[in-house]
């Protein structure tokens, strides 16, 4: 997908090239961490969190960890997968959504 749209916008092209028109004005450039850097990171924590819970589970098991410890870390666990589900099933709707869009 994104390799299609490489062909179509040069990588060096930013907002005011893309969209120059007469009415089109300098915009400042955004500062901070991009979409992609972000959803890595998310993703990152989310198999963090993952990871701990099955680690809890084995540890319970053991007798190493109370129960309560195993079900707070499970718990949270059941909460970032959920997450992580929504927010795919935004990202495939809006994708979704995109490829319906009339060109």
């Amino acid at each position: 997908m994104i390799g299609g749209l490489s062909s179509i916008v040069s990588p060096s092209a930013g907002p005011t090239e893309l969209f120059a028109g007469p009415s089109s004005r300098q915009l400042p450039p955004v500062a901070g961490p991009d979409f992609g850097g972000t959803l890595a990171s998310v993703i990152a924590s989310a198999g963090n969190t993952l990871r701990q819970a099955e680690g809890a589970a084995v540890a319970g098991i053991a007798g190493e960890l109370s129960p309560q410890q195993v079900v707070t870390k499970v718990m949270a666990a059941e909460q970032t997968l959920q997450a992580a589900i929504a927010i795919r099933d935004k990202l495939v709707g809006a994708y979704l959504e995109i490829s319906r869009m009339q060109i």
